[in-house]
């Protein structure tokens, strides 16, 4: 999918640029697949309460039912469509099984049209093809990862990103991720073969505030120009700056340097923490 630059008929459309769908499938979603629009909460939980900061307004979005686990084994399925979904930053594709049904799932780079993919136990690692992590051969891109067997992909889902397998020990395969972290993964675990599509996306400017408002993202205010009550780092007469050792959250905790991640169970299957230097 190329990248395409805009006229500079205005500002904002100067230095804009695009990607270009005309190599997907000109036709609407497939109805059995879509669900009702998604309710806009704006960033608030059950209680109204803001929790997430700078949400809200966007397009109206239906959503699209994807299939994450990939559950239907050994029956080959032919790609029908490419499609553009409002809901990710990558391309979905139509599949159509032997049997009739009908599934999404994410498309990955290169896959195109009358493509077959399968999925299963003792298939070939062929782009578009799910299968456990054991029976990929080491140095393979893969996405949509299973951090456990039968939950679905959970790994390695936004556009242009993939992950590679670095080996495999006894019922364990060490995956290096797109975060540069390796992680232990159990064997049995199923993933996707290929690189998720639209690798361009992260190369694109948005050119205008307005893009960004129909994506559902409001705008951020600086805390040096809040009100005092409002924000530690507000107040002073003329542009100030914080007045204070370590810069603060609007709730008065440091934010650089300051640890915010919380011990989980799974961290004893990190081999090389992304945060290492």
């Amino acid at each position: 999918m190329a990248i395409k630059k805009q006229k500079p008929t205005s500002p904002s459309r100067r230095h804009r640029s695009d990607l270009d769908f005309s190599s997907l499938s000109k036709k609407r979603p497939e109805k059995s697949l879509v669900t009702s629009t998604i309710k806009k909460k704006s960033g608030r939980n059950n209680a109204g309460r803001i929790t997430v900061r700078h949400r809200g307004g966007g397009s109206k979005k239906f959503l699209r039912k994807i299939d994450f686990n990939r559950d239907k084994k050994d029956v080959p399925a032919k790609v029908t469509s490419i499609e553009y979904d409002p809901n990710r930053t990558a391309n979905i594709a139509l599949l159509v099984y032997q049997d009739g049904e009908k599934r999404y799932i994410l498309c990955p780079d290169n896959l195109k049209i009358n493509d077959t993919v399968i999925s299963g136990d003792k298939i070939e690692p062929n782009i578009g093809n799910s299968l456990p992590l054991k029976n990929i051969p080491v140095g393979t891109s893969i996405h949509n990862i299973e951090l456990r067997p039968g939950k679905g992909g959970q790994l390695v889902r936004s556009a242009g990103n993939s992950a590679t397998i670095q080996s495999h020990e006894n019922n364990w395969t060490v995956v290096s991720l797109p975060s540069k972290e390796a992680r232990l993964i159990s064997s049995n675990s199923f993933a996707t073969v290929g690189q998720v599509s639209r690798p361009e996306w992260k190369t694109i400017k948005f050119g205008k505030a307005g893009r960004k408002r129909h994506m559902g993202w409001r705008p951020s205010v600086r805390g040096v120009a809040m009100h005092p009550g409002a924000h530690p780092h507000g107040g002073g007469e003329g542009r100030s700056g914080i007045g204070m050792k370590s810069p603060k959250s609007p709730w008065g905790k440091r934010t650089l340097g300051k640890k915010t991640r919380k011990k989980k169970y799974s961290n004893k299957y990190i081999l090389s923490d992304r945060r290492s230097k």
